[in-house]
């Protein structure tokens, strides 16, 4: 019995190989672990740079964001987006990342690779391409002076709608290993979704560009307004593929009298944009009326609106200049809209406050207010939505005091001039579409 109990225990001779054994399973389990949270890193690494990618709505910032994300998922130092041209030979395009900029300008006189060499070889055989020392390939073709001496590379083809749209290259791991399958794979997948979003941008972009021109075909040509001047424009918002419902419009009725209005229609959609088109157009027909004031026009005009549409809430100022020796005199009426702002051939610059009368849309049985102003020769009226001013972080009249100043800044300018430098350096974030119209009188 005592020997049938010692043939069941291990013997102290078998201990260290159990040891060891036991040893080597561990390591290779840790190794394993190790290996699984590597994966599981990278996974979620791709993740958060799809999703990165995918938040970009402008292809130059795509394309760059492609090439520094794959940069950051494999550890590389270098990287590029080479784009085809429509023949699929040849760049017309090369993003770079990495780069110092010293060998930014020293590339600069070289000019952008023409796809030959390694870069060439993916071009004509767009299949993952791994090389571990670039000048010993068989299609390297050298580097180019000032160019950075690099020994590793990984290419992929980027598809969008199964057509090759580019390749992308990595060059010189951190770690200063070769590229391995793991990078390859998670590279893969990257240019898979890299695809999807340059065909997404794409598409935003021939949107925005669709709802732009569609709304520039809804706002007026200003006509000849002699003796005035004129100059107006518009802006679509940052945000791809909105409808804004800015509007303006000049008229030039009898006895040198203009009618100016400008409004914004609430909301971003095509209901936004109809609804500008049709009080635009049934204010025209009001103001050809000019025995009544900006603020009984509008009464009628929201009156009107009320009865035969469903148009949503808009503000809107509507003014008349008419002579007055020495000069001209401002009618206007607000309809919970921003002021005009004056600006006098001295550069003096006042917003016309007065009490503002409800939005269009709102209670058609309250009284609209009437303003009246003096303007001298060579005066400019600027009458403007709140695209141009509305910032999130910034109080409204710290905007407005901002656009004063920028006026006053540009005031030199030939009047169409003068409307782009106010689009153009805005005070607003640019989350809103913007519209200006400005009116300069004569000289004396």
């Amino acid at each position: 019995m005592a020997g049938e109990r010692h043939g069941r225990r291990p013997g102290r001779a078998q201990l260290p190989d159990l040891h060891v054994r036991l040893r080597s399973e561990l390591s290779r389990i840790d190794e394993q672990l190790r290996a699984l949270l590597s994966s599981m890193d990278r996974l979620q690494g791709l993740l958060d740079a799809v999703v990165a990618i995918s938040r970009e709505v402008e292809l130059p910032a795509v394309l760059h964001r492609i090439v520094t994300t794959a940069m950051d998922l494999v550890g590389a130092r270098y990287g590029a987006l080479g784009v085809l041209d429509e023949s699929g030979e040849h760049l017309e395009q090369f993003i770079t990342a990495g780069l110092s900029e010293q060998e930014r300008t020293a590339l600069a006189e070289t000019g952008m690779p023409r796809g030959l060499g390694v870069l060439g070889h993916l071009i004509r055989y767009p299949e993952p391409l791994r090389i571990d020392d670039i000048p010993a390939h068989p299609a390297s073709a050298g580097f180019p002076p000032g160019h950075p001496r690099m020994r590793t590379l990984l290419g992929v083809a980027i598809s969008v709608r199964g057509e090759i749209y580019g390749d992308l290259y990595l060059s010189g791991r951190q770690d200063g290993k070769p590229f391995d399958v793991h990078d390859e794979n998670v590279v893969l997948a990257l240019a898979g979704a890299a695809g999807i979003a340059i065909e997404n941008v794409r598409l935003f972009e021939r949107i925005r560009v669709g709802a732009e021109q569609f709304q520039r075909l809804l706002l007026p040509t200003l006509p000849d307004v002699r003796p005035f001047t004129a100059a107006a424009i518009y802006r679509p918002a940052a945000e791809p593929s909105q409808l804004g419902g800015d509007w303006y419009d000049a008229i030039l009725l009898p006895d040198h009298v203009v009618a100016v209005v400008i409004g914004d229609v609430v909301g971003h959609d095509l209901r936004a944009a109809a609804a500008m088109a049709s009080t635009r157009n049934m204010l025209r027909a009001l103001l050809f009326d000019q025995s009544h004031p900006p603020g009984e026009v509008l009464t009628q005009l929201d009156r009107a609106l009320e009865a035969i549409t469903d148009n949503p809430v808009t503000t809107t100022v509507l003014a008349r200049i008419e002579p007055e020796k020495p000069g001209w005199r401002l009618h206007w009426s607000t309809a919970g809209h921003v002021p005009p702002l004056l600006l006098t051939r001295e550069r003096r610059v006042m917003y016309l406050l007065g009490e503002p009368g409800l939005p269009l849309g709102v209670d058609t049985a309250q009284p609209r207010p009437d303003h009246s102003r003096h303007l001298p020769p060579e005066a400019t009226v600027v009458f403007f939505t709140d695209g141009l001013v509305e910032h999130p972080d910034h109080p409204i009249d710290e905007r407005l005091n901002t656009l004063a100043h920028l006026a006053v800044d540009q005031a030199g300018l030939p009047l169409p001039a003068f409307v782009r430098a106010l689009a153009d350096h805005h005070p607003s974030d640019g989350h809103d579409d913007m519209a200006i119209l400005a009116v300069r009188t004569p000289a004396a």
